[in-house]
């Protein structure tokens, strides 16, 4: 049985940008058909994110991959299907770090929603920093080796009062 909800949301493309934000299209705008690669994380990347968490003698079967591969696809999917069509209502383009915030608090993940609300501006006082670096010439900061720091400083934080 094929849910209708779910459905919709895997019909839908969206392009990942870490430069700020994350550009949407409905089906409407996307006539051809969605090859299933394209649909669906990189499968050695939802496997090296399976291992980070599990003992380092663990073995994961690709059947267990490609189920977590599916699951958080159709999430992403979900999730950014709300985004997109808050954009869609508000007659904006480019559905932006805010905007899947927002989505995931609307559709019930406020767990998920604050810490990533608290990254998201970690990150962006992090890029206005390495703007004002570049402009003057100073020195390079190393995104990469900060991001894991900044989502677990963030993750650790208190949720901020409503």
């Amino acid at each position: 049985m094929v849910d209708k909800i779910a459905t919709n949301y895997s019909e839908r493309s969206a392009t990942f940008s870490f430069g700020g934000g994350f550009g949407g299209s409905t089906r409407e705008d996307t006539r051809d058909v969605i090859k299933e690669q394209d649909r669906l994380l990189p499968i050695a990347n939802v496997g090296r994110i399976m291992k980070q968490i599990l003992p380092s003698n663990a073995k994961i079967s690709k059947e267990g991959k490609e189920t977590m591969q599916e699951c958080v696809s159709e999430f992403i999917s979900f999730v950014t299907g709300e985004a997109s069509d808050k954009c869609h209502k508000e007659k904006r383009k480019t559905v932006n770090g805010d905007d899947i915030c927002w989505a995931l608090g609307s559709l019930g993940f406020d767990d998920y929603a604050e810490p990533l609300k608290r990254y998201l501006h970690r990150y962006r006082e992090l890029e206005g920093e390495k703007a004002n670096q570049h402009h003057r010439g100073g020195g390079n900061i190393n995104m990469n080796h900060n991001i894991q720091e900044i989502f677990e400083e963030a993750s650790n934080q208190p949720a901020a009062p409503n």
